[in-house]
């Protein structure tokens, strides 16, 4: 048989709870709203935009970095790979706008068939920037990696931001 470990405190049997009181609408407070419960279209452009800075701060450093530690090379392919990172989540950004907008109105916006094509044409400039890239100043291709990933990162991070508050 277990005990409470409040048991044998002495005192606390005798005691009871005041009475509630009834509290008036003006006493009672509204639950703490999340972010994400309120977040708007105008949220998710100002979170891409930091994430788009936060992106190329971080690859500035990292391509410090890499330069003075694997050597030039490597340190273009890198701040290629964070150039291209950062212009995909502004193309993100432009193809969610174009999204939202097509939900809010129920139809779809005049220009979306340019917006799509342009988002497809800058799609393959990219590739040709990536081969090129890798072509041309014979680095790893890992480096070139983990500057594409860096678009992942500045999104992380500006998610964990808004999550906390």
């Amino acid at each position: 048989m277990s005990e409470s470990p409040h048991e044998n405190e002495p005192g606390l049997e005798n005691q009871s709870l005041p009475p509630e009181t009834a509290l008036d609408e003006s006493q009672v407070e509204a639950p703490p709203v999340h972010p994400l419960v309120a977040f708007s279209d105008a949220d998710l452009a100002g979170l891409l935009r930091r994430a788009v800075w936060v992106t190329l701060a971080i690859g500035a450093i990292a391509d410090l970095v890499i330069g003075l530690g694997m050597g030039w090379r490597n340190a273009v392919l890198f701040a290629v790979g964070a150039g291209i990172s950062a212009l995909s989540i502004l193309e993100w950004g432009r193809l969610i706008k174009l999204f939202n907008a097509s939900l809010d109105q129920g139809k779809t916006p005049r220009g979306a068939g340019l917006v799509v094509g342009l988002f497809l044409v800058r799609l393959m400039i990219f590739a040709g920037v990536i081969y090129g890239s890798l072509k041309c100043f014979q680095g790893s291709p890992i480096v070139l990696v983990c500057g594409l990933a860096l678009a992942l990162v500045g999104l992380v991070w500006e998610a964990l931001r808004l999550l906390r508050g």
